[in-house]
C-alpha cells in the first residue's frame, strides 16, 4: 500500500483514544463502530491518574474533563458496622501531578467523539459499521470484513488492524477462536443514580460491606449550587451461587430498585441510608460482573488487540478504561519507534500482554477490595480498631502493591518521563 492507513474497530473509549493518538501523532486512521448513532449511556467510572495525564497530553484538560466528572479526592473501604477499614487521599491531594476523575461513562464518551471529530473531521468515523472478523495477505497488510446496519458486507484493506471491539470482540474471536467462553465468577451487580449529597469529602469513592455483599458509590457530578445535590453514582452488589446460566454470556439490562433492595435492608448508618439512596435512583441497571480468560498474545501479524477486546477485567480496580487510555498512548509509542508496522504491533504485544493479563487475574481475585476479604476472614466484617484486625502496614501494603501492578504507583508516575513527548510525529520523528 502506498500510503499506511489504521483500521480502528470499535468507536468506544479505547478505540476513541486510538483514534485521538493517531490522529496526534500524525498516522492516518478510520474507526468503524457497529452502533448507528453514538449516545451517552453507563453510568460512573473512574479515570485514574495514569490515563488522566495521558488525556492532559492529547489536549484534554480539566476544563474538558470537568464538564463530564469531578476530581476524586478520598478512596475508602468500610466495614459493616460502618467503621473504617482503609483510606487514603486520591489524586492530587495525594500528591499526584494529575488528578483522579469520576466521570459520566457515557458523558465521557460523547466528549471523546466530540473532540476527535474537531480535529480529524467528520469522515473519520464510521457508525452502523461493525468489524466481523478480517483476513491477512502474504504483502503483510490485512482485510478488514466489515457489516453495514443494513446487512451489506464490505471488505476494507489497511496496513494495520487496531481491535477495540469490546469484550464480545468479532475480531478476539478470529485470532483465538478457541478462546473459552466469557467467565462469570459469581457476582451481580446492579448500577444506577441517584440524586444525594456527596460525603466525607464530598468528592469520595466509599466501598462499603464485605467482599461477596457491598456497595460502592461515589460522585460523578459537583453539587448543584441551590440544592447541594450531585449525581451520585452507586453500585450494589451480590455474589451467588453461579447456578443461574442467564448470566455466563453477559447482559446488561434496565431494572426495578424493588428487584434487588431487599439485599440492602438494613444498611443504615449516620452517614449513609443505602435503602433511601437505592429507592430515589434515577435509573438501575443489571449486569453480571464479567471478564474473559487472558490469551497468550495480542498480535497475529499486522493485527492487534486493546481495551476490553485483549483484556476485559472485572471493575474491582477502576482502571478498565483507564488501561485502555494507556494501551492507546502505548500503541503509538510503538508506531512512533517502528513505524505503521507489524514489528510496532509486536513490540507492544510483547511489553503489555503479559503484564496486563497478570492484573485481570488479580482483579479476578477482588483487586483493591481484596482487604475486605482479609477484613471478612478474620473478623466477619464486624470490628471496633481495624488495627487489631489487620495492622496498618499491612493495609498500607496491600494498596501499595495493587496500585504498582494497576500502572499508577505515585513515584514512578510522577517521575517518569511523556509516553509521548510533545510533538513527536511519524513525519517529524523525535531524535533518540
Amino acid at each position: 500500500m502506498s500510503e499506511p492507513h489504521v483500521i480502528i474497530a470499535g468507536g468506544g473509549i479505547g478505540g476513541l483514544a486510538t483514534a485521538l493518538t493517531l490522529q496526534q501523532i500524525g498516522v492516518p486512521f478510520t474507526v468503524y463502530e457497529s452502533v448507528r448513532e453514538l449516545a451517552p449511556l453507563g453510568v460512573g467510572i473512574n479515570i485514574q491518574p495514569n490515563a488522566v495525564r495521558e488525556l492532559y497530553a492529547m489536549g484534554i484538560d480539566a476544563t474538558l474533563m470537568d464538564q463530564v466528572g469531578v476530581e476524586a479526592r478520598e478512596w475508602a473501604l468500610v466495614g459493616l458496622n460502618g467503621n473504617d477499614i482503609y483510606s487514603e487521599p486520591r489524586g492530587l491531594l495525594a500528591g499526584y501531578k494529575w488528578p483522579q476523575y469520576a466521570v459520566h461513562r457515557g458523558r465521557f464518551h460523547m466528549l471523546l467523539h466530540k473532540v476527535l471529530l474537531q480535529r480529524a473531521g467528520p469522515d473519520v468515523v464510521k457508525l452502523g459499521h461493525k468489524v466481523t472478523g478480517y483476513e491477512r495477505h502474504d504483502d503483510g497488510s490485512v482485510t478488514a470484513l466489515i457489516q453495514r446496519a443494513d446487512g451489506t458486507q464490505l471488505r476494507h484493506r489497511a496496513t494495520l488492524l487496531i481491535a477495540g471491539d469490546g469484550i464480545h470482540s468479532a475480531v478476539r474471536a478470529t485470532m483465538h477462536p478457541e478462546q473459552p467462553p466469557i467467565h462469570w465468577g459469581g457476582a451481580i451487580m446492579w448500577r444506577g443514580t441517584t440524586q444525594a449529597r456527596p460525603i466525607r469529602s464530598g468528592a469520595s469513592f466509599v466501598g462499603l460491606g464485605t467482599h461477596r455483599h457491598r456497595m460502592v458509590f461515589y460522585p460523578i457530578s459537583k453539587p448543584d449550587p441551590e440544592t447541594g445535590l450531585a449525581m451520585i453514582n452507586w453500585i450494589a452488589e451480590v455474589t451467588v451461587d453461579k447456578d443461574d446460566g442467564r448470566y455466563s454470556s453477559g447482559w446488561f439490562r434496565p431494572v426495578t430498585v424493588d428487584e434487588f433492595a431487599h439485599h440492602f435492608d438494613g444498611w443504615t448508618y449516620d452517614w449513609l441510608d443505602v435503602p433511601d439512596l437505592l429507592r430515589r435512583s434515577d435509573v438501575a441497571y443489571e449486569n453480571p460482573m464479567i471478564d474473559r480468560d487472558p490469551v497468550p498474545t495480542w498480535q497475529d501479524g499486522p493485527v492487534a488487540l486493546m481495551g476490553d477486546a485483549a483484556h476485559a477485567m472485572y471493575p474491582t480496580g477502576s482502571n478498565g478504561a483507564s488501561q485502555a487510555i494507556m494501551d492507546a498512548r502505548h500503541l503509538g509509542v510503538a508506531l512512533l519507534e517502528h513505524g505503521v508496522t507489524q514489528a510496532a504491533l509486536r513490540a507492544y504485544d510483547q511489553a503489555y500482554c503479559g503484564p496486563v493479563s497478570e492484573l485481570v487475574l488479580r482483579n479476578r481475585g477482588a483487586g483493591p477490595f481484596g482487604l475486605l476479604n482479609i477484613v471478612n476472614d478474620r473478623c466477619g466484617g464486624q470490628f471496633d480498631d481495624i488495627d487489631d484486625v489487620v495492622p496498618a502496614a499491612e493495609r498500607n501494603d496491600f494498596m501499595a502493591r495493587y496500585k504498582a501492578a494497576a500502572g499508577f504507583a505515585i513515584d514512578q508516575l510522577n517521575t517518569g518521563p511523556d509516553t509521548i513527548p510533545q510533538g513527536a510525529t511519524l513525519r517529524a520523528p523525535v531524535e533518540a
